[in-house]
């Protein structure tokens, strides 16, 4: 039985400086890179995703000039710019796929990306018989609450480094954990892990 570790949105937008950013973005980067250093041998396969929105147009709608921040926002991580480059302070070497999502479209879960050569999130995890997956990034109410929400719904096992996360929002960070702890992930200490 495979484990993978999940890592979403890491990127220069949503962290410190950028047009998204979270508070706690570039601390979550270094965490996780330290965590890769001292377990990344745990994983038979580690996948980082990266928002990688179209230059043009408002990408089905998800880019607006007065965003309302929960369908809808400012222009970020467009495919190609220093925004949608993973933050410097994660070291991306032991990641074994790259994942881009919401090309032209809204999309807030990893599932819904796909690696250059066109693989799904979803059948690299079943080809590589992963049953557990690790969750781990940024936005803990966004992306991350989507991708572990459609991990568990893939059927594997998945487990948040609570440690290794960032939320938009205090109140809709705990709510998302909520969730998705009621969904059946498991909420742990990368330290516990």
């Amino acid at each position: 039985m495979g484990r993978a570790l999940l890592i979403v949105d890491v990127q220069n937008d949503f962290t410190e400086g950028g047009a998204l950013a979270v508070v706690g973005g570039d601390a979550v980067a270094s965490a996780v890179s330290a965590f890769l250093s001292r377990r990344s041998e745990d994983y038979d396969v580690i996948l980082a995703s990266r928002d990688w929105h179209d230059a043009d147009g408002d990408n089905g709608g998800h880019f607006h000039k007065e965003p309302d921040f929960i369908d809808s926002w400012p222009v970020h991580c467009v495919a190609g710019t220093d925004g949608a480059a993973y933050d410097p302070l994660l070291d991306t070497d032991a990641v074994t796929h790259h994942v881009h999502k919401g090309q032209g479209v809204p999309a807030y879960s990893m599932f819904e990306g796909r690696t250059e050569s066109g693989e799904t999130v979803g059948a690299i995890l079943s080809e590589a018989g992963v049953a557990e997956v690790d969750v781990v990034g940024i936005a803990t109410d966004h992306c991350v609450r989507a991708s572990a929400l459609d991990a568990i719904a893939h059927g594997v096992h998945v487990r948040i480094l609570t440690d290794l996360i960032a939320g938009v929002a205090p109140d809709s960070s705990r709510a998302a954990l909520a969730e998705l702890a009621h969904a059946g992930a498991v909420l742990s200490d990368s330290r516990d892990a």
